[in-house]
């Protein structure tokens, strides 16, 4: 075996998490993913879990969603930042307060493990509100 050659055994372990069943391409063809800015952000007022965000889609209607990273983003330091969104979800009722999307993160483990690293999904350079994401 070459020096460049790494064999399961070889790598590391990791506790990633569990993957989801595979989908067509026509399934994932469905999903409107978008760039949002964040322009306003707060605690949502009856979950201790979320976050409540006004976002600028590109569409001219202020977007309300309700994300799941209160432990992991004080709502300052998400004012201005761009972030990928699912724009075509239904709208649902989270604690009482209209979700119109869901934005995009990644984690290094499952909901509800004791250690979790949550990261909001960017842009990598400044593009406008709206723009799709392929």
């Amino acid at each position: 075996m070459s020096e460049t050659q790494i064999t399961a055994a070889d790598a590391p372990a990791t506790q990633q998490p569990a993957g989801k069943p595979e989908i067509t391409f026509d399934d994932f063809a469905k999903i409107d993913l978008r760039v949002a800015k964040v322009v306003h952000a707060e605690p949502h007022p009856n979950a201790d879990k979320l976050l409540k965000l006004q976002l600028d889609d590109g569409s001219g209607t202020p977007r309300q969603i309700c994300a799941g990273i209160r432990a992991q983003y004080a709502p300052e330091d998400l004012v201005g930042k761009l972030i990928v969104i699912v724009a075509n979800l239904a709208p649902r009722k989270l604690r009482g307060e209209e979700s119109r999307g869901m934005l995009l993160a990644a984690s290094d483990a499952e909901k509800g493990a004791e250690e979790r690293s949550v990261v909001v999904i960017s842009p990598s350079a400044d593009i406008a509100p709206g723009a799709i994401v392929s």
